[in-house]
């Protein structure tokens, strides 16, 4: 069960990746940074960008625009109506730009390795490459049409009951097998020394249960529908159009029984450890103990559940669905999920629906891009080790654990003048942030890849090997004591997070670039930048789901129940705000979904502030450009969210995706800073403003 809470949209369906390369800019924020690519990639280096004279973009301001009526545009509006999202991508903004050129990075790594990799590879580098060259080796995919599918389909047409079905499922997390429930070698929510095998809900195809079970996603589930049909055909599945329906329905079904997100939120409800047996009696309809045993835990008795509720609907649906259904519903889950990698027909039929169709995304991303993901996916750490030598200078490290000691002691500061948490409490929280573990940059030890075979005429199998590695890993370290050094994302990452379960937060080497950090910027547009991040992140061990962690990852009720209550009320309020906000026309924020992200972010920017105050030691702040210190923390972090996203897009995070739109993630935090109505003079009247009574102080 997945605790770990990340700064943005983790890595996958909902994450923007980076499409055209970033350049230095002067001026104003990038539309769709470009350079000379060839120039670039001879030099071995792509330039970082560059945010103005002192690292704030003021071109990109819309001062026609009052702060207290939209700060977001007051800050970035100018910069945001500039911006033309790429063709091959949902969404444009700083992550993105980040994440562009820690991709070409990446890309001169592995085509460099790729250059002088042998068919059958041994050492890791040379893995990499004779991945990547599998990848971008289309002939040969081609050539091979779908004669890789064959083993995987042709075990699913040899299946004669539902037993046999569940056992096959038990492989899921091997290759492209699904299953309608996911197994996962987690630490213990109760006992974070020791791993425990954990069960959630899982069978759908669409992004969320609300395209199946919403008015307003209607069109999206008749094109789903039509997808389903397409690939099954083109995999020669009989009679395509009607399994593809029976298919819809069985979702649909499975849509119904599960829990929504927002309820998936509280770790208390979805601890729920049990037995096989215990398991099977609650829910039975589905083989446990063969698909367990399929899935290489034959002696694995404890068992956490996450959805208990849902489970024994689930089963049930499994158990009066006809035995074809079931199958036809397999062969089209494994067909989808090894689509990146047959030829090109099945590509261009997952990216019609996957990314125009629900995303909103006119094209398809160059196959170099593609081939970037899916070797950075299956082998991240190998790259990774090269990037830090390449692009992660010492001083950056040094820099970042600076400022991380400077925002734990602003906690510190402000967890002691709390004015809504008792004595008691306080030690309690004290000591947890007292025993953050900060990492920066990248992991102590890299992933051993020894044991991962990589041909370069194979892709196919490339992908279900790395996969099937992966999962041996996992089951190999189940006896074990947790790892607590492991990583759950590469240095090439542009991204941040907080483990609960490990007391923890984990900066990886990408994200410490502009415009969320610049050596050479204004101090208080890094306070505002990376200062936010950082905050954001020690904040996730205090928000509604992390609080529930004492200071050594246990989920354990420290609070005094009057505290507890008092932490609800405020979390409330801030939730009924975000709930009102509307991005796109019928579509509003969920304040319950994206409670712990808000919190998050409105605790981050706070404890940046308090920071950069106290790195001042009674100095007055520099004036520049007019703008007041304040001003400029403020400002640094609404640069940090410049977005333009595809409205289609939008309305798939709404439902989906546990962060507010960057807009929010803004004006949602700002109007709940007294400091901030200070600095830019914002009164009464204006969209923004909020009475004192009405503003939300937690963190």
């Amino acid at each position: 069960m997945k605790t770990r809470l990340w700064l943005t949209a983790a890595a996958g369906a909902l994450a923007i990746s980076g499409s055209a390369l970033a350049q230095a800019q002067t001026q104003s924020q990038p539309q769709s940074p470009k350079v000379d690519e060839a120039q670039a990639l001879a030099n071995g280096s792509i330039a970082t960008p560059h945010y103005g004279a002192w690292g704030f973009d003021l071109a990109g301001m819309d001062k026609a625009i009052a702060p207290g009526n939209n700060f977001f545009d007051y800050a970035d509006g100018a910069a945001v109506a500039a911006i033309k999202i790429p063709s091959d991508l949902s969404g444009w903004g700083g992550f993105s730009i980040l994440s562009e050129l820690s991709e070409n990075r990446v890309k001169v790594i592995v085509e460099e390795e790729a250059a002088t990799a042998p068919l059958a590879p041994t050492t890791s580098d040379a893995k990499v490459g004779a991945f990547f060259k599998a990848f971008m080796d289309q002939a040969r995919v081609e050539q091979l049409g779908v004669g890789p599918l064959k083993p995987d389909l042709d075990a699913v047409r040899a299946v004669t009951s539902r037993d046999q079905l569940a056992a096959l499922m038990g492989h899921a997390s091997e290759g492209f097998v699904s299953s309608v429930f996911n197994v996962s070698i987690d630490p213990d929510e109760k006992n974070p020394d020791v791993y425990s095998v954990h069960l959630s809900q899982s069978g759908l195809g669409l992004p969320d249960r609300d395209y199946y079970l919403t008015a307003q996603f209607a069109a999206q589930k008749a094109k789903y529908q039509l997808y389903v049909a397409k690939l099954l055909g083109l995999a020669g599945w009989p009679d395509s159009d009607a399994a593809a329906k029976a298919i819809v329905d069985m979702e649909t079904q499975i849509a119904t029984a599960s829990w929504a997100r927002d309820e998936e939120r509280d770790p208390d409800k979805t601890y729920n450890p049990t037995t096989v047996a215990d398991l099977a009696q609650a829910a039975p309809g589905f083989a446990w103990r063969p698909f367990l045993d399929a899935a290489g835990l034959p002696d694995v008795d404890h068992i956490v559940v996450a959805e208990n509720t849902a489970f024994p609907k689930l089963a049930a649906i499994y158990a009066a669905t006809p035995l074809d259904t079931l199958k036809a519903w397999e062969a089209f889950h494994i067909i989808d999920s090894a689509s990146p990698f047959l030829p090109d027909a099945f590509v261009q039929a997952r990216f019609d629906f996957r990314n125009h169709t629900l995303s909103g995304q006119p094209e398809i991303a160059q196959r170099w891009k593609r081939g970037v993901s899916v070797v950075a996916d299956g082998m991240g750490e190998a790259i990774g080790k090269v990037y830090v030598e390449r692009y992660f200078p010492p001083e950056s490290k040094a820099k970042m654990l600076e400022l991380t000691a400077e925002l734990k002691a602003a906690f510190r500061s402000r967890i002691e003048k709390l004015t809504w948490m008792s004595p008691a409490t306080k030690v309690e929280a004290l000591k947890k942030l007292a025993n953050y573990t900060i990492r920066i940059g990248y992991p102590d030890t890299w992933r051993d890849y020894s044991a991962l075979t990589i041909r370069a005429d194979d892709l196919y199998g490339d992908e279900e090997r790395s996969q099937a590695f992966e999962w041996a890993r996992q089951i190999k370290r189940l006896h074990k004591p947790v790892d607590k050094a492991e990583w759950e994302m590469t240095p090439q990452t542009v991204n941040a997070y907080n483990e609960p379960l490990f007391n923890e937060v984990v900066f990886p080497a990408a994200i410490l670039q502009p415009p969320f950090f610049d050596p050479n910027a204004d101090p208080a547009i890094n306070y505002g930048g990376i200062g936010g991040v950082i905050g954001h992140e020690m904040t996730h061990g205090f928000d509604d789901e992390g609080r529930k962690f004492d200071a050594n990852g246990h989920l354990r009720d420290w609070w005094t129940p009057e505290d507890a209550k008092r932490f609800e009320a405020l979390a409330k309020r801030l939730g009924a705000q975000y709930s009102s906000y509307s991005p796109v026309p019928g579509g509003h924020v969920n304040g319950q979904l994206t409670m712990g992200e808000n919190i998050a972010d409105l605790g981050g920017l706070n404890l940046a502030l308090e920071a950069y105050h106290a790195s001042l030691h009674g100095k007055p702040a520099p004036v520049i450009n007019g703008l007041t210190g304040d001003e400029r923390v403020f400002l640094g972090w609404a640069q940090v969210w410049t977005n333009k996203t595809r409205e289609a897009s939008v309305r798939q995070r709404l439902v989906a995706d546990p962060h507010s739109p960057p807009i929010f993630r803004v004006n949602g935090v700002v109007r709940n800073i007294d400091a901030w109505y200070k600095a830019f003079h914002v009164v009464p009247g204006q969209a923004l403003y909020l009475t004192p009574e009405e503003r939300v102080h937690i963190w």
